[in-house]
């Protein structure tokens, strides 16, 4: 009985133990990602590059924290990164079907950096923190700086450690981040409300923001505004239309045919008085129509505006698929920062 036991013990000894027995998996409800592999970068006054996204946690039933991020920092080659910064979320625990914003900077203002690559290196499951913060603002001015006033009211037990963020978007869609503000509220006592206010220097592709708060134990509900417009824009587009090879107006185009969209614009004033030019970069969205948009195509186009008065741009476009589309026009100087609120949206079908 014993030659038995020792030859069965020695078999199951030829077999190995894998060593994920030793480790406490991740539940298979959790799923995180990034929201967008193209994240929004760009140099600070110092010449650091910061590069800004968002994270979202898909899971309906566990919150997350501890989200690593790897900011791989690359010049022109894109060979070898020139930096590896890990960084985190802005929220500390991310709550079911919720999105957090991070922001990851260069350890140094390297002018060789040219683009960045986000990889996502992992995260936790967390207990969820309660939403008993409340944000609101109470005035929104735009002069020189965008200023927001507003209330953190904290309904719960006393708090520490508590900020309030302001995350911008632009216009595109789905809308990009593009910065990150923050002010430190500290110690929040049971039930009192505290005035808080921003005065910030934003991007001026900015045109929406979000509000919103965490403390050590809490976090807040998310409040989006709208970036009041600047008094004056140098271009207004009056008209968008699609235009065929013999520059007539189109309803209804058909696949792999060309077409033109061609926007009329007007030019207030010109950029260079001396040169009487505005140099200008035009670009035109197309959407297909649905629950979740598709975005079936992006033209740009870069020229110059002589002089002031009625003008009219254009890009060619081949649609590749049949559907209802939507076609959407910007008209940005060539930092990338709007001098025209959005064209009209023109809707088109494609047979």
């Amino acid at each position: 009985m014993q030659k038995i036991f020792l030859c069965a013990f020695l078999i199951l000894m030829l077999f190995p133990i894998s060593s994920g027995f030793s480790q406490k998996p991740i539940p298979s409800t959790l799923s995180v990602a990034l929201t967008s592999d193209s994240p929004f970068v760009y140099k600070d006054k110092e010449g650091y590059t910061i590069v800004v996204g968002n994270v979202e946690n898909r899971s309906e039933l566990t919150s997350v924290t501890n989200v690593q991020l790897i900011a791989n920092f690359y010049d022109e080659t894109g060979n070898e990164p020139l930096e590896t910064v890990l960084g985190g979320t802005i929220l500390e625990v991310i709550p079911e079907l919720g999105t957090s914003p991070y922001v990851i900077q260069s350890e140094s203002a390297n002018p060789n950096i040219t683009h960045v690559s986000i990889v996502l290196k992992g995260f936790s499951p967390s207990p969820s923190k309660s939403q008993q913060l409340v944000v609101e603002s109470t005035d929104i001015l735009l002069d020189e700086n965008l200023r927001v006033s507003g209330i953190l009211t904290n309904g719960g037990s006393p708090i520490t450690d508590t900020f309030v963020y302001l995350a911008f978007y632009d216009a595109f869609i789905p809308p990009r981040l593009i910065g990150i503000s923050s002010t430190q509220i500290g110690d929040v006592e049971a039930n009192e409300k505290v005035d808080f206010y921003f005065n910030e220097e934003i991007d001026q592709r900015a045109i929406s923001f979000q509000i919103f708060a965490q403390s050590n134990v809490f976090y807040s509900n998310f409040v989006d505004e709208k970036i009041p417009q600047q008094i004056t824009k140098l271009v207004t587009i009056s008209g968008v239309s699609l235009i065929d090879s013999q520059g007539n107006k189109l309803s209804e185009i058909t696949v792999g045919s060309t077409v033109n969209i061609q926007s009329k614009v007007l030019i207030h004033f010109s950029i260079d008085q001396k040169s009487n030019e505005t140099p200008y970069t035009y670009y035109a969205q197309v959407k297909q129509s649905g629950e979740k948009p598709y975005v079936e195509f992006i033209g740009k186009f870069d020229g110059r505006f002589i002089g002031t008065g009625s003008q009219s741009i254009s890009i060619d476009w081949i649609p590749e698929n049949s559907g209802l589309f939507f076609i959407e026009t910007y008209v940005w100087d060539r930092n990338n920062i709007p001098i025209a609120d959005k064209g009209p949206i023109v809707l088109i079908v494609v047979n």
